[in-house]
């Protein structure tokens, strides 16, 4: 199997085990009322902890067109390989969505499939799905692309960023950071699913573009930077 085809692979079962968690622990908080906000939120800071501790090494673990294009714009990440990226993360996305059809039936078509979904202005969600992503990008730079940053660190403060925007943001705009978890659900869920999405179609990739340029402009000198992942990194020049 290709270098890249295994990537592929990691990038897929990643972002399907996040919207399966994830958008699967609303799905049971609306039936039970037992797993709450704070759990909704631990449950995608956790998933995210694990899934880069399990191929984080393999992939870089994007897990996020957002974060794929933020390692692009930043030259972290070779542009040729981005709309592999992408399509295996939102066909992981899509295929968890499908799976909770199957399991849960129409308590999770009463979710939405977990679909994320302003509660107050377009504009007020739009704002902050750009901020939110900008903080996730900000730390995922800091600890994925920096040679500084000390080894092991990424899943727990990658997962723990998730958690605190979930926390944080998911009462408002649903504090989706990605492009991907929210497409999958909103496909599965029809036309209220979809009504909505250009806002975290469009929001996340704007808020991690900065965010990485942010960052590329603190980090210093090159001699500090890596790439995610850094064996991809020959083929930025081809």
């Amino acid at each position: 199997m290709s270098l890249i085809s295994r990537k592929l692979i990691a990038e897929f079962i990643g972002t399907f085990a996040l919207v399966f968690a994830g958008c699967g622990a609303i799905i049971v908080d609306l039936h039970s009322h037992i797993v709450t906000h704070v759990g909704v939120a631990l449950t995608f800071g956790l998933v995210i902890m694990t899934m880069i501790y399990a191929v984080g090494h393999i992939s870089a673990a994007h897990f996020n067109p957002a974060v794929t294009i933020g390692f692009a714009i930043a030259r972290r990440f070779p542009w040729r390989y981005v709309p592999h990226y992408i399509l295996a993360e939102c066909a992981g996305a899509l295929v968890a969505s499908i799976l909770h059809w199957v399991i849960f039936g129409s308590v999770a078509r009463k979710a939405l499939f977990g679909a994320t979904s302003p509660t107050g202005s377009y504009l007020t969600s739009f704002t902050l799905e750009i901020v939110l992503t900008f903080f996730l990008m900000f730390v995922i730079m800091a600890v994925a692309t920096d040679k500084r940053c000390a080894p092991g660190v990424a899943g727990l403060a990658i997962g723990m960023t998730v958690g605190l925007c979930a926390l944080f943001g998911g009462p408002i705009s649903g504090a989706s950071m990605n492009p991907a978890r929210s497409l999958g659900p909103a496909i599965v869920a029809g036309i209220e699913g979809l009504k909505v999405l250009w806002i975290y179609l469009i929001a996340p990739p704007i808020g991690a573009i900065i965010a990485s340029l942010a960052y590329e402009f603190i980090r210093g000198g090159e001699e500090f930077a890596k790439g995610a992942p850094d064996d991809l990194m020959v083929y930025l020049s081809r």
